[in-house]
């Protein structure tokens, strides 16, 4: 079994394929190896972009899946094992370098965590939940807002919208039969209080990595395409999302030709079998004034993409990825924190990095 099958059990995240569209873009390129020039030692065993520098933000959180910010600044994460959730939990790390504290056990497969309008809303296994009432490492009240009837794939990352609904990818039940659930292989939205839940954009296999970009609203996906066409898999792909998008799949993966005609082009085609992971959004603090980018972790080749978001008259323009960092041991989860550094957690060692500007 290849290793990154594991990870296909965590969500279809798998060994991913995309490749260009219609356009006919290659679909053999790797991002990693055309983005690598002029990587440097940037601490810890990594190698990135010259001028980072990586630090260990926290420990111990095995099987780390999803991060987010409070509003008072601390860092809460997921675990999530691939089969066995015995273990699985939501965490609050109170400060960089403290030892997690567990707040929260029994969830399954939490791979989504935000906080918003200061309750904390936590993805599951079928199930959105929510919790309120933060006393010390407790909460007060604890709600389900979202229970999903069988047939589709993982819930995967949670954002706010800037229309104040919020978004959550769910994978596809399947790696490319088409599934008798409309909300397989989707991004969905709904209220707060999990009522009026809508198909956002269709046709996406396993959309994981979702972020709203805080200057312009975008949403922007990581995309996980087949797994069962060896060498002849194209690359995962970074996309701008808009409301009633239909990717197309399982008809279209990435493969170009008639069944991808008029599905909308990615940001940016990533590496193949590479299971792209989180998504976040980095401005100049973090970039050493090179432009604002999406980064994008790949959890199968260890690294962080970073992609450049050029606003166009329609979205942003297509960039070729750049690699950030390298050597985290498969990558998953990635949020920007309150002073612009990147915050990765690597669910195969436990770790938590802060990547910052030197």
């Amino acid at each position: 079994m290849r290793v990154c099958a594991q990870l296909l059990c965590l969500a279809l995240l798998a060994v991913g394929c995309g490749g260009s569209q219609g356009s006919g873009a290659s679909a053999t390129t790797s991002a990693t190896t055309s983005a690598a020039t002029g990587a440097t030692s940037i601490g810890l065993g990594l190698r990135g972009a010259a001028g980072l520098r990586a630090t260990v933000y926290a420990r111990g959180l095995r099987n780390v899946s999803a991060l987010a910010f409070d509003a008072e600044g601390r860092l809460w994460a997921t675990t999530s094992a691939a089969a066995n959730h015995a273990r699985d939990g939501v965490y609050l790390i109170p400060s960089a370098g403290a030892k997690p504290v567990e707040v929260i056990r029994g969830v399954e497969g939490p791979l989504g965590l935000l906080w918003h309008g200061g309750r904390l809303y936590v993805t599951s296994l079928g199930r959105v939940d929510v919790y309120d009432g933060l006393a010390g490492d407790r909460f007060a009240t604890h709600r389900t807002v979202l229970v999903e009837p069988a047939g589709h794939g993982w819930n995967n990352a949670i954002v706010a919208l800037a229309s104040g609904r919020l978004a959550m990818g769910i994978s596809s039940a399947c790696d490319h039969c088409a599934s008798t659930s409309k909300w397989s292989g989707t991004i969905v939205s709904f209220r707060p209080d999990g009522s009026d839940v809508r198909v956002y954009a269709a046709g996406i296999r396993a959309p994981f990595g979702i972020a709203a970009d805080p200057l312009t609203g975008a949403l922007i996906a990581s995309m996980n395409q087949r797994d069962d066409l060896g060498a002849k898999t194209p690359g995962d792909w970074l996309g701008l999302v808009r409301s009633g998008q239909d990717w197309r799949f399982p008809e279209c993966y990435g493969q170009a030709g008639a069944a991808c005609a008029g599905v909308p082009a990615p940001l940016a085609v990533l590496d193949a079998h590479a299971a792209a992971g989180g998504v976040a959004i980095a401005g100049a603090r973090l970039l050493g004034g090179t432009g604002r980018s999406a980064l994008v972790s790949e959890w199968e080749r260890g690294v962080v993409l970073r992609v450049r978001l050029r606003a166009t008259a329609s979205g942003y323009a297509s960039a070729r990825p750049a690699l950030l960092v390298s050597g985290l041991k498969n990558p998953l989860p990635l949020v920007t924190a309150p002073g612009g550094d990147l915050i990765a957690g690597a669910w195969g060692s436990g770790i938590v990095y802060r990547i910052a500007r030197a």
